[in-house]
């Protein structure tokens, strides 16, 4: 599946326009895409389409402190050792779920389209990487299978990357695209 410029931001813009989200795009300049996840952390490369990210703490004066506000400047082997590697399906939950500041499937009753419309929206977002992205997140919700996510469970953690109380995203990761979709629970 191959995705335009103007439904990949529609799709994003949609899906997560009222969570408090940081999703952005770089590019992968490094074998150890956890470094270009700290330059898109840090707001230091742009977009390698131009396409449009939302970054809801854009303007946020912490920002003049530190360019990487919300999160926290920590070295690669911290962030890496906090990711773990999820398949595509798990992803495509993670996506839904990252519209919700609890990270859970429960808020998609909030959307007017039905729960296929919205998966197709995550498969959009998900197209733009291409079939052999790789998944990671920060969230702890193992599912009976490796490499699963299980959202019907009410146990699960994450190891947060930021200064709130809350922070769960996913990344995805391609031979030359790296992209970050982050909710931020700021309780």
């Amino acid at each position: 599946m191959s995705v335009d410029q103007a439904a990949w931001e529609a799709a994003v813009r949609h899906l997560f326009e009222d969570a408090s989200p940081y999703d952005a795009t770089g590019p992968r300049r490094h074998e150890d895409w956890v470094l270009d996840v700290l330059a898109l952390m840090a707001r230091a490369v742009p977009d390698p389409r131009g396409w449009a990210g939302l970054d809801d703490e854009a303007e946020d004066p912490e920002r003049t402190v530190s360019p990487m506000y919300p999160f926290v400047d920590h070295p690669p082997e911290y962030v890496a050792v906090r990711l773990r590697e999820i398949d595509r399906g798990s992803a495509e939950n993670l996506l839904l779920a990252l519209t919700d500041d609890n990270c859970t499937l429960s808020s998609l009753s909030r959307f007017q389209e039905s729960e296929e419309e919205l998966r197709a929206m995550a498969r959009t977002i998900l197209a733009r990487y291409g079939d052999d992205a790789t998944y990671h997140t920060n969230v702890d919700r193992p599912g009976a299978v490796p490499g699963t996510l299980d959202f019907t469970t009410r146990n699960w953690g994450y190891s947060p990357l930021s200064v709130h109380t809350e922070d769960f995203g996913l990344i995805v990761v391609s031979d030359t695209e790296v992209g970050m979709f982050w909710n931020f629970s700021p309780l």
